[in-house]
């Protein structure tokens, strides 16, 4: 049974294609990025997938569930997580907490474990008692995050999870992450394409309501190109034959004008190295060349090119995605009642990949303010307190 499964989706709102006959599937345990530029229709979609939207057409089932004649059994086995958590300020965490515990319909007797998994998993334990609007915005994510595992969903779908917290927290979150994948399926919704390199094992992108790409990570970045700066006062023409031609070259195109200098990139048939058979095309046109080197496929690049090549079939769509800009979150989804997936404890292992991906591609995305946590005034008594109450 699969955990996801799509069939021909489509959403319209009045004249606006939001959706159009989207369909996959998803299996137990996989860890899913969904990209799109704005307006792509990820929000739609996950709106359908937690019952809160009704499709106009096709079928979407979840853990085998309908979501239009079970909407509340597939809610059950969500847990949801909106870009913006819908939390109460003026409740302690622990007391949030057991609330939610109740509305999950998890089991009174449960109550205790299933809220000390939550708070250990994501590192709340000394924060218990805090009310939650006295919290920094790296934390209030966090109460977000225990809230939607706290029931142990078979679905977990995470919008924007990481926002707001600073380098070593993100490596934390993308390592609970990982656990959760061990018991439950994982959508991860986010703009940051780093994050879903390191996390995710696969990725759908939607563009202009149209699934375009539904590849493992590895499939679609594999395949090697080669870009090669050649004088600008060459014969363009002359210089695309010339490459075209080139032993193992499939395609060429060309680039912007840089300075004295055209870039060129030439994609290869069968995933050879392209830049000896580039060197002996050229050698012997007399033409200057600037520089020579591979280019293998990125995440970023794969994510232009279909950008590029949606707004190439039909210019009229949104500027925000023909310029294969990233999305910007999407609006917060309806909430989900929400189903299981186990946090287990925190992850001893060390990840120097996840560490310097922290540094390097997220902090630009880091939390300031979750600084305010070393002055928020802790004092010695509701530490304790705070630690009697996650045992």
């Amino acid at each position: 049974m699969k955990a996801i499964e799509t069939t021909k989706l489509s959403k319209r709102y009045g004249a606006v294609v939001a959706l159009s006959e989207v369909s996959f599937s998803v299996a137990r345990g996989e860890v899913i990025g969904l990209l799109g530029p704005n307006g792509a229709g990820k929000t739609t979609l996950m709106k359908i997938l937690t019952g809160f939207l009704q499709p106009d057409d096709g079928e979407a089932r979840v853990g085998g569930e309908d979501v239009v004649t079970d909407p509340l059994k597939v809610q059950a086995r969500i847990g949801y997580l909106p870009e913006h958590a819908p939390l109460y300020s003026e409740m302690a965490v622990q007391e949030y907490l057991q609330m939610m515990a109740y509305l999950r319909g998890v089991p009174e007797a449960n109550h205790r474990r299933y809220i000390s998994d939550a708070v250990f998993a994501t590192g709340l334990e000394g924060y218990l008692t805090r009310p939650i609007g006295q919290l920094s915005k790296g934390y209030r994510q966090r109460v977000g995050i225990a809230q939607a595992i706290l029931h142990k969903p078979e679905l977990l779908i995470l919008d924007e999870p990481t926002t707001g917290l600073d380098p070593r927290q993100i490596v934390d979150i993308r390592r609970l992450i990982r656990r959760l994948s061990k018991t439950s399926t994982v959508v991860l919704s986010t703009h940051i394409l780093p994050e879903v390199e390191i996390t995710c094992e696969r990725v759908l992108i939607l563009m202009h309501g149209k699934l375009r790409a539904d590849a493992r990570l590895d499939e679609l970045t594999r395949g090697h190109a080669a870009t090669v700066d050649i004088a600008a006062d060459a014969p363009a023409a002359e210089v695309e034959k010339a490459l075209a031609a080139a032993k193992g070259a499939d395609a060429v195109r060309a680039g912007a004008r840089h300075g004295d200098y055209r870039r060129y990139r030439v994609t290869a048939k069968n995933g050879s190295d392209l830049c000896p058979a580039i060197f002996d095309a050229l050698k012997d046109r007399g033409w200057r060349v600037g520089e020579l080197k591979n280019d293998a496929p990125t995440l970023e690049s794969v994510f232009r090119e279909l950008a590029e090549s949606v707004h190439a079939e039909d210019p009229a769509v949104s500027g925000a995605e023909g310029s294969g800009e990233h999305e910007v979150a999407a609006k917060k989804p309806a909430k989900a009642k929400a189903a299981e997936a186990p946090a287990s404890s925190a992850d001893d292992d060390d990840d120097n990949d996840d560490e310097a991906a922290a540094s390097s591609g997220d902090e630009a995305k880091s939390a300031a303010d979750d600084s305010d946590d070393a002055s928020d005034g802790d004092d010695d008594n509701d530490d304790e307190t705070s630690k009697e109450a996650a045992r």
